[in-house]
């Protein structure tokens, strides 16, 4: 099941995509999958980011390639860090190269989609919680990251306006342990692994944020990204397409002086 988050006549809606129509929902899809009755056809609406102002948790240097890609020690544990809600944006929004940008960098992520209130969750029940899977791009200004890094934090170079693109669609009842991922700008590939290539797995993932925090729906939990990642400039287009969900498309710009 692919479910949107779209915006008909200035009204925000829930649907469940259906060929080229969406069945809408009556409420939240995270309270119930009842449909509302109308379907509406995909062309007249506009795609929004599939959570409205979700709590972004990430995992950093969770693909082996992309870990012997930076040249980075492998991790013991999950390397998480956090994005403030401001960064997140849908399909077709566009990525604004901040003032303060030298290398700004796409990174293709699978993002898991929480369904379930949770804390201490068990690695044997981690699925129970998760309702699905979006595509994700964890924009990243590598400066300023870099520089954080060395003092052992992370934020700022990750937090940026519009920095976490998300969608088009959350998909449910995917195998998150085989997933193509993929990245390409301007219609040229950059990126292209698999999940399977994780360090730490969705399952593993939610216990271990869970033993710390209560999670809660509409949560999403970026998983981190394969080799590949390169560099975004003002008028390029991004693209990051995984299987079984779909393809996030977003423009870059530069940020007004």
């Amino acid at each position: 099941m692919k479910i949107a988050r779209y915006r008909l006549n200035d009204t925000v809606h829930y649907g469940v995509l259906e060929g080229e129509t969406l069945q809408r929902l009556r409420g939240s899809p995270f309270e119930s999958l009842t449909p509302a009755g109308p379907r509406d056809v995909l062309a007249d609406v506009q795609l929004l980011c599939p959570l409205p102002a979700p709590r972004l948790f990430a995992v950093g240097m969770n693909y082996v390639g992309h870990i012997a890609e930076a040249g980075a020690k492998t991790p013991e544990i999950p390397q998480f860090f956090m994005m403030p809600t401001t960064a997140a944006i849908g399909p077709g929004e566009t990525i604004v190269r901040p003032r303060e940008a030298q290398i700004v960098h796409h990174e293709a992520e699978l993002a898991i989609v929480i369904g379930r209130r949770g804390r201490r969750i068990g690695v044997e029940r981690a699925l129970d919680h998760v309702f699905g899977y979006t595509c994700a791009n964890d924009v990243s200004e590598r400066v300023i990251q870099n520089r954080e890094m060395g003092y052992g934090c992370l934020l700022v170079g990750k937090a940026f306006d519009t920095f976490c693109p998300l969608g088009p669609v959350i998909a449910t009842g995917l195998d998150a342990g085989n997933l193509r991922v993929r990245a390409s700008v301007n219609g040229s590939p950059r990126q292209d692994g698999n999940t399977s290539d994780l360090l730490f797995t969705v399952p593993y993932i939610v216990s271990y944020l869970s033993q710390a925090v209560t999670l809660l729906p509409g949560d999403v939990i970026l998983t981190g990204t394969p080799s590949g990642v390169g560099p975004l400039l003002s008028g390029d287009v991004c693209e990051i397409t995984i299987d079984g969900i779909g393809t996030l498309r977003n423009p870059v710009v530069d940020e007004s002086a």
